[in-house]
């Protein structure tokens, strides 16, 4: 068996029920990682540790997984760390704390384009009663560029005077503007508004 592939074939056997046929993968792939061996890799020998851990005994390693990642590596394994960290906590019933992991690993896969793996985390999000939307890759294109600058302004916490004395606006054709914007982009609200300009670089890339 491909070392690299262990950690799929481990979490694909926890999943699956079959954890002897996952211990005996940790096993192989515990022989393979070493100290000077990639920090990616590590973090999935962490992760995978993390899977077949019981009780409370799997917090720690899925932590330690995810500070051994390198910021600007591996977004999609650490993603995948984040869903089933989350995954986890929702078994234990610590919804809010399973939601942050959860919305972490959504939005990485929504803007990675990994489909398959941001509908489970959409799915695992209903079930602690949290939503969270599709990304429409379309939806900046629907804005006018007044009503671009308009949500930028808006998501960083500007208030309606603030927005309108910054673009030479009266507050009520802000707020015009903002009734049409939400629908467009899918959101119901600044804090939705806030968190999509923190995970969509169309719209935080709009000049000010």
């Amino acid at each position: 068996m491909n070392w690299a592939s262990l950690p799929d074939h481990i979490e694909a056997a926890v999943r699956a029920g079959d954890r002897a046929a996952a211990r005996s993968a940790l096993a192989l792939l515990e022989r393979w990682v070493t100290p000077s061996t990639g920090a990616g890799t590590r973090a999935s020998l962490l992760r995978s540790q993390a899977l077949l851990a019981t009780g409370a005994d799997a917090e720690p390693l899925y932590l330690a997984a995810l500070a051994t990642y390198r910021p600007t590596e591996t977004p999609l394994e650490r993603a995948r760390t984040h869903l089933l960290y989350g995954e986890w906590l929702r078994r234990a019933r610590r919804r809010i704390d399973a939601r942050e992991q959860l919305r972490q690993a959504h939005d990485a896969f929504d803007t990675i384009g990994a489909e398959p793996l941001a509908d489970r985390a959409r799915t695992e999000l209903r079930a602690t009663g949290e939503t969270a939307r599709r990304r429409d890759v379309t939806a900046m294109a629907q804005l006018t560029p007044q009503e671009m600058q308009i949500a930028r302004l808006v998501a960083e916490g500007a208030a309606n005077r603030e927005v309108a004395a910054r673009l030479f606006l009266s507050p009520r054709t802000v707020e015009y503007h903002l009734y049409k914007i939400y629908p467009k982009l899918g959101v119901g609200s600044r804090t939705e508004l806030s968190h999509l300009l923190a995970t969509d670089p169309s719209l935080s890339a709009v000049a000010g």
